[in-house]
């Protein structure tokens, strides 16, 4: 049911993920099904789309589900994409999903975070390794990913390769972005980081050299010991709610054997 006139904010909107796809008018309207003509009339606010419509303009430009939302209500119609919280009845499978991966990757470090890298859940290997590092002070909420990374304080300070981890992380963040495109939030605080003098200096280094492999290699002190570890992010295949598709989970990977063997053995000392 419509809920509203259409809002000129609807043209703009499409407008703008249309050249975010670098869709033509023609693109799109083929993707979509309809006519150019009829695109330039949505764009500009001659024409009025029906929900029917904003969701086929939308799926053709493959965008995110909470920004589809927001399309409808620009196009006058309610949200049709539901907003559950993790660890609601509507997410128990998707969470218990997230609880058995976290298990099954222990005694190694797994996350679970949201679009903009704060640390929804995290396992076992996770809490011990960001526990370690942060000691004696507990782990921040939100615990942001980016910000304990990139940002001066103890989790920086035991990377050893930060110089090169810097650049890497932020450009995983930025191909890893829901839809491939950043919220605002998440757009605000990458920009933060890269205008900071000691990240800017090392994103336009000598040294900044396109990676060997397709991840990121993280070398931490813990102590007198040295972990090197690599991640893996995950996403939701087909998700159909909001909080689901921009949930990602971030497994670590012990990089060699000589860290596979540190790293059992910390865990069975308890740390």
């Amino acid at each position: 049911m419509r809920a509203a006139p259409a809002d000129p904010e609807f043209g703009d909107l499409l407008r703008h993920w249309r050249s975010v796809r670098r869709f033509s008018q023609l693109d799109l309207a083929s993707a979509a099904g309809s006519t150019p003509r009829y695109v330039s009339f949505v764009e500009t606010g001659r024409s009025q789309p029906s929900r029917e419509m904003v969701v086929r303009l939308a799926r053709a430009l493959d965008v995110p589900l909470r920004e589809r939302n927001g399309l409808l209500l620009a196009a006058g119609f309610a949200p049709l994409y539901p907003v559950a919280a993790l660890g609601s009845a509507q997410l128990a499978r998707v969470e218990e999903a997230l609880a058995s991966m976290l298990e099954q990757h222990e005694p190694y470090p797994a996350v679970v975070m949201d679009r903009g890298w704060n640390v929804l859940r995290a396992n076992r290997g996770a809490s011990q390794l960001f526990g370690t590092l942060l000691a004696p002070d507990p782990l921040p909420d939100p615990a942001n990913v980016l910000r304990l990374m990139i940002e001066p304080g103890p989790v920086r300070a035991a990377v050893l390769n930060w110089s090169s981890v810097a650049p890497a992380l932020l450009e995983r963040a930025a191909r890893e972005a829901v839809g491939g495109v950043f919220d605002r939030e998440t757009a605000e605080l990458v920009r933060r980081l890269r205008s900071r003098p000691d990240v800017s200096a090392v994103l336009t280094g000598p040294s900044v050299t396109a990676p060997s492999v397709p991840v990121i290699d993280v070398r931490f002190a813990l102590g007198d010991l040295v972990v090197e570890l690599f991640s893996v992010v995950s996403t939701i295949g087909t998700p159909v709610d909001v909080t689901a598709q921009e949930l990602r989970v971030e497994a670590f990977f012990p990089a060699n054997q000589a860290t596979r063997d540190t790293w059992h053995r910390l865990t069975a000392a308890g740390g």
